[in-house]
């Protein structure tokens, strides 16, 4: 069998005897300072990456490094505490190997959150941007022999996003007393952030947010026939300048979005009861 078959399902199988028969329907990657909204999911069953057979090992600042099985919005859902990045220094297969696991359990929605730099001069820290489509500067995750039990060897992304949740989460936001921006998210590789040239070059290809993370996810989750919403929360507003001044920082990043986790909670509790 295909090695990376193998890992997978030994990753679901642990997952999910710790799961005490629970079938989630629903995923939420929680990004850079985000892991707070796990924290709010009932009656949770958490399992820390570790103990997880074939599974990575979170490494970045704002990361706890846990899954958690739960209810939130009424819902049964897994919540991934923590990501992976490819400037970690894992291969796409390994980046992507939890949303195959996921899929392998069951889960037929993910929502992916992530902190992310304005490159929209209207966008401001603390803003909640929905992604509505994505450019991808990273290695493609379906390079190589395609898993056949996942899905196609070329799988449509010209709705990547699934346009009915992006509907129901502005009408959410509204119903919550604030406004949602939708653009488009450029990822990038990192870990450095962007120049200044950088900057000004992605936004004249299109793109209002620029960050790390998620583009493997997804193309992955629509390969295996997720549903998918993602949503950015504005933590730094990108340089388009050359200043010896430094605006980018770890650590802020961190505290940003944590300021934002307010409006994710229920946004993100109400999406998940409405499906």
């Amino acid at each position: 069998m295909d090695e990376r078959i193998n890992k997978i399902n030994t990753a679901a199988e642990f997952i999910e005897s710790r799961l005490e028969g629970r079938k989630p329907v629903a995923a939420i990657i929680l990004g850079s300072g985000l892991g707070q909204l796990a924290e709010i999911i009932e009656d949770r069953i958490t399992i820390p990456y570790t103990e997880i057979p074939c599974f990575p090992i979170s490494t970045v600042i704002g990361h706890k490094g846990n899954f958690i099985c739960g209810f939130l919005g009424g819902k049964c859902v897994l919540a991934m505490q923590g990501r992976f990045h490819y400037y970690e220094g894992y291969d796409m297969t390994t980046l992507t190997l939890p949303v195959r696991v996921m899929s392998k359990l069951g889960v037929k929605f993910l929502l992916v959150s992530n902190a992310a730099g304005a490159l929209n001069p209207e966008y401001k820290v603390g803003d909640t941007i929905i992604i509505r489509d994505h450019i991808n500067f990273m290695p493609n995750p379906l390079i190589g022999a395609n898993m056949d039990d996942f899905g196609p060897r070329f799988p449509d992304m010209t709705c990547a996003y699934d346009l009915e949740l992006q509907a129901k989460a502005v009408e959410i936001a509204a119903s919550l007393g604030f406004n949602l921006h939708k653009g488009i998210y450029f990822g990038g590789s990192g870990p450095t952030y962007e120049t200044p040239a950088e900057v000004r070059f992605f936004r004249s290809a299109g793109a209002d947010l620029v960050g790390m993370s998620t583009v493997p996810e997804v193309i992955v989750a629509r390969h295996c026939g997720m549903r998918v919403f993602g949503m950015s929360v504005v933590t730094n507003v990108c340089n388009t300048e050359n200043v010896e001044r430094n605006f980018n920082d770890g650590e802020d990043v961190v505290q940003q979005a944590n300021a934002a986790t307010a409006k994710m909670i229920p946004l993100f509790t109400k999406l998940i009861e409405s499906l």
